[in-house]
């Protein structure tokens, strides 16, 4: 049977806006997302404390080595210029490495390229500090002496120095690489599961459309009153359909108030044979379950307890809280001659299914049991 040309025509005007709008919010939700600079003040040590921290190892240095040069019979003053010179050209010194390998880290297994390059940077540093000190400290004779004695102590001891300046610096910064690796790897996760969940809600559109619109084609002619409620009906399911885009979880009352929608619809097209029978008490109804995820599974249901027989069917619909779950129970009679469910029959258990496992992680959250010629699915929704 086919569908009327301007209801065709319609309806797939429908699904190109709704696929050109999704693809806009997946593009728009891509270019959107901003990459996060290392510099991020949201880590463990925020940009304060660290300055605190080297104020204070500066100091701390400067006093220490002013008391060892002071020890060794030289002036206050003498001792502190040392100090200050040495410990300040030490301090730009790490901080010219450490600012180095935050754009640049050596590759495993090369790590004595890094050992000579805090050599030469040891060596620069203890250069420029003796030509400092030396110009600066003029007053004290014995001052050179001491300076040109103590050359290979305080290279040795500016290059420990740079050097755990760098294994810090390369341990922090391949930290902050793998949090923000970590955090895209994440956000890509997200974004694919959203698409994958927008896609397999907009697969359970389609089959139930074109049978309505089938339905409508064949009431036009017969029943054209019947043909005008169904028309209305499913513009009310397609509206709310649309108002429920997004994954946000909604009431069991809301839920049933849309499936009354899709149920309606197909009583027009069955008629009598179909009946439905809706058990849900007040503390379930307040319960949330994802949106549109019963109409599949109850046009599972009608497919199977309908489509292969000729008498009166009724779909029972049984919802009860069970600790942290909501547990809903669909049952539909049918002919295992004909029918033969089984687990995973058709996109709509299947679909549902994935869905599940997309938004909480789990596979045990549908079971279909097939016993005395009905046919049950039961699904649990944990209550987070």
């Amino acid at each position: 049977m086919k569908v009327h040309p301007y209801l065709e025509v319609s309806i797939l005007k429908v699904f190109n806006q709704k696929k050109a709008v999704f693809k806009g919010l997946t593009d728009n939700k891509v270019s959107a997302r901003p990459i996060h600079n290392t510099n991020s003040s949201n880590g463990v040590l925020s940009k304060n404390k660290i300055l605190l921290i080297v104020v204070q190892c500066i100091v701390g240095g400067i006093l220490s080595q002013t008391a060892i040069i002071f020890w060794f019979g030289f002036s206050y003053q003498t001792a502190l210029l040392d100090s200050a010179v040495s410990v300040l050209l030490l301090a730009i010194a790490c901080y010219l490495i450490g600012n180095n390998l935050k754009y640049y880290r050596p590759e495993k297994n090369r790590y004595l390229l890094m050992l000579l390059y805090c050599s030469v940077l040891a060596s620069l540093w203890l250069l420029v500090n003796n030509w400092a000190s030396d110009s600066i400290i003029l007053n004290d004779p014995h001052y050179e002496e001491f300076l040109y004695n103590s050359l290979p102590i305080r290279f040795f001891i500016g290059l420990l120095i740079i050097g755990l300046m760098a294994m810090i610096s390369v341990v922090w910064y391949t930290q902050e690489d793998q949090k923000e690796i970590e955090k895209r790897k994440l956000e890509a996760e997200t974004l694919a599961r959203d698409a994958q969940l927008y896609y397999l809600r907009q697969q359970l559109q389609p089959h139930f459309l074109f049978n309505s619109l089938n339905s409508i084609t064949a009431l036009i002619g017969s029943r054209p009153e019947e043909a005008r409620k169904m028309i209305h009906q499913l513009s009310d399911f397609l509206r709310g359909t649309l108002k429920k885009e997004d994954q946000q979880p909604v009431s069991l009352i809301d839920e049933l108030e849309h499936l009354q929608l899709y149920l309606d619809i197909e009583k027009v097209r069955f008629g009598h044979r179909l009946s439905t029978e809706i058990s849900c008490n007040e503390a379930c109804g307040l319960k949330l379950l994802p949106p549109m995820l019963l109409q599949p599974i109850v046009e599972n249901a009608i497919k199977f307890g309908l489509y292969d027989t000729t008498g009166v069917v009724s779909i029972s619909i049984f919802a009860e809280s069970l600790e942290n779950e909501l547990q809903i129970t669909v049952q539909n009679p049918y002919d295992p001659n004909t029918t033969r469910p089984k687990h995973g029959t058709g996109f709509g258990l299947s679909g549902v299914k994935r869905r599940l496992y997309l938004l909480f992680g789990r596979t045990d959250l549908l079971e279909t049991i097939s016993h005395s010629y009905i046919f049950t699915t039961i699904v649990r929704i944990p209550q987070i």
